[in-house]
């Protein structure tokens, strides 16, 4: 009787001591599957520049206040997310400019972790190109502008249609940072006849 007992306090023992408390599971973020960078050539008459743009990617026009004919959005549906393109034309006034796109960049230093720089030279092609990543909870990851310091100046801003978070955009971020590098890296100005852009 009394093997009877010790084997049923120690059932009882291990049966009621491996309970847990219910524990929520931690939030995650969907897993997202991303395509291969393939690029096609993006070249109008109208636009003083041409450059490589992914094929998973549509281009459209900004709609703005004003109709600019080269100011364009690179739409990544998968991503929901567009790269926001605005030319200028360079009139004396590079300084202005090139004030306008740091003052842009350095709004978001309130939700920035850290603002991080790199400039591009491409002398050959007069690209002249600072591309600027932001970390953190900003509503604009990356920005840049390119110009060719005496015609043309272009600024770009990449921009999600989500609410920022850069844990769950990160994969997003870093796969779309490579075709923004591949953008500028592809970028080539063309001298027309393009006051119909300003």
């Amino acid at each position: 009787m009394k093997k009877g007992i010790i084997i049923f306090l120690v059932i009882s023992a291990f049966v009621f001591s491996c309970k847990k408390t219910p524990m929520p599971k931690p939030m995650a973020y969907f897993r997202i599957t991303l395509p291969e960078h393939e690029y096609q050539r993006y070249e109008t008459d109208t636009c003083p520049y041409m450059f490589d743009y992914p094929t998973y990617a549509s281009i459209s026009l900004a709609k703005d206040i004003e109709y600019h004919p080269c100011w364009l959005n690179i739409d990544f549906p998968q991503f929901k997310a567009h790269l926001h393109l605005t030319l200028r034309k360079v009139n004396q006034n590079l300084d202005s400019l090139l004030n306008d796109s740091h003052t842009l960049v350095y709004k978001h230093v309130i939700k920035a972790d850290a603002i991080n720089a790199r400039d591009f030279v491409n002398d050959s092609l007069k690209v002249y190109a600072t591309l600027y990543e932001i970390e953190g909870n900003a509503a604009s990851p990356m920005q840049f502008h390119i110009t060719d310091s005496t015609h043309y100046y272009i600024h770009g801003s990449l921009y999600f249609r989500v609410r920022p978070n850069a844990d769950s955009l990160a994969p997003a971020i870093d796969f779309l940072k490579n075709d923004v590098m591949h953008f500028i890296g592809s970028f080539e100005w063309k001298y027309l006849n393009t006051d119909a852009c300003f």
